[in-house]
Formats: structure tokens, C-alpha cells, sequence
């Protein structure tokens, strides 16, 4: 049999340091989300609301 030995390797990040990037995060989604949303252009509009319909998200 083989032997294998595993180690976890633990990254010293601080609560408030994922805060930080999941509010960053979020928000750069829900401003894509809304700059596409709301765009002028047909292809960009068009483009977005397929991919809303394909993740089953609500869009109107």
C-alpha cells in the first residue's frame, strides 16, 4: 500500500481582511450586474439577459 501524507496549510487572514474582500466583491458584482442591466447597447442588454434566463435568474 502507499503511504501518503498530508498537510493543511493554514493562511493567517483576518476577519475583518474577508469583510473587506467579500464587500468588494459583492459590490463589483452588483455594479457589473447593474451596468449591464442598464445598458444602451442592444448586444450588452441582450447579452445579459440570456445569461440571466440561463442561471435561472429573475429579470423582469
Amino acid at each position: 500500500m502507499l503511504a501518503t501524507n498530508t498537510q493543511s496549510v493554514s493562511w493567517p487572514i483576518s476577519a475583518t481582511a474577508r469583510l473587506y474582500t467579500a464587500m468588494f466583491a459583492g459590490s463589483l458584482g452588483v455594479f457589473l450586474f447593474y451596468f449591464a442591466a442598464f445598458a444602451q447597447s442592444d448586444l450588452l442588454h441582450n447579452g445579459t439577459h440570456d445569461t440571466r434566463h440561463a442561471i435561472v435568474a429573475p429579470c423582469h
